[in-house]
């Protein structure tokens, strides 16, 4: 049964980029009460605007709006999280939820910040969260129960999937899924201009490269079928298939892809550790 968060208050505490994808989300899809929902950006000008668009106050005052939330997005840059936590300090109790979703910053870190037992979820999403079908890792903090879990994940589900994971596993999944959709847009304007390279129009191609890549990934999904065994029932002898195949191995693809989640994996664990 889905949560009902109507009378819950609940403050966003940077309402950027993904602070501002995850507003419009769930205002979009009635979960939260817009009276009950408050904001927070830098300038007083794109808090202005900010407010006429969506219809709920927005500020630049964090300590202001955490201090009647039940739920508090954390949604500001990781390098600010630390200064961003000692200025809400005074105002956050027990009682309230703290849902980051700064890249690189444990929940032990806020804990630190925040002192007392202030249960915190750490959340890392992606940018697909904007048109309701992102993916999302959730952990737990020392002081977050089952229940405080479930909310997250429940907010989260409606922007599109939610995984529970151990926090050791965040910097893995901020390699893989958080900027995993940069590396698969470079491999649709990749297959885009192959098909211009082979005489299909621009239009044509991108269209037939992003259904073709949304159509496999939703194949893995529904069916929980290991890729692998997928690929094969594609791969016919002697076919097309397995020709192109053969180019995608001697390029190398599959080691450059592995290397890159490596890389950004390692770069977010450098974050973490400043």
């Amino acid at each position: 049964m889905a949560m009902d968060f109507s009378h819950k208050r609940v403050a966003i505490l940077g309402a950027g980029k993904i602070g501002g994808i995850l507003l419009n989300a769930l205002l979009e899809k009635g979960l939260l009460s817009p009276t009950l929902t408050s904001a927070t950006v830098q300038h007083e000008d794109r808090a202005r605007v900010l407010s006429e668009k969506l219809g709920v106050p927005v500020s630049t005052d964090n300590l202001a709006a955490v201090s009647k939330a039940d739920i508090i997005f954390v949604c500001v840059k990781p390098q600010v999280v630390q200064e961003l936590m000692e200025q809400i300090r005074p105002a956050v109790s027990p009682d309230q939820l703290v849902i980051s979703v700064a890249a690189s910053v444990s929940t032990s870190q806020i804990e630190k910040a925040l002192g007392g037992n202030i249960p915190v979820v750490r959340a890392m999403p992606n940018t697909p969260c904007a048109l309701g079908c992102g993916m999302t890792a959730i952990c737990k903090g020392k002081f977050a129960s089952s229940r405080h879990v479930e909310t997250a994940c429940a907010l989260f589900d409606l922007v599109g999937r939610t995984v529970v994971v151990d926090e050791k596993h965040m910097d893995a999944v901020t390699g893989l899924s958080a900027s995993g959709p940069a590396y698969i847009y470079i491999i649709l304007e990749s297959l885009a201009e192959a098909g211009v390279k082979v005489g299909l129009p621009r239009d044509v191609a991108t269209l037939l490269a992003a259904q073709t890549t949304l159509g496999a990934a939703t194949v893995v999904l529904q069916t929980g079928d290991h890729p692998a065994l997928l690929k094969d029932a594609v791969t016919t002898p002697a076919g097309c298939t397995i020709d192109g195949i053969m180019e995608l191995e001697e390029g190398k693809l599959r080691v450059t892809l592995i290397k890159a989640v490596v890389k950004a994996a390692q770069r977010a664990k450098e974050l973490a550790s400043g």
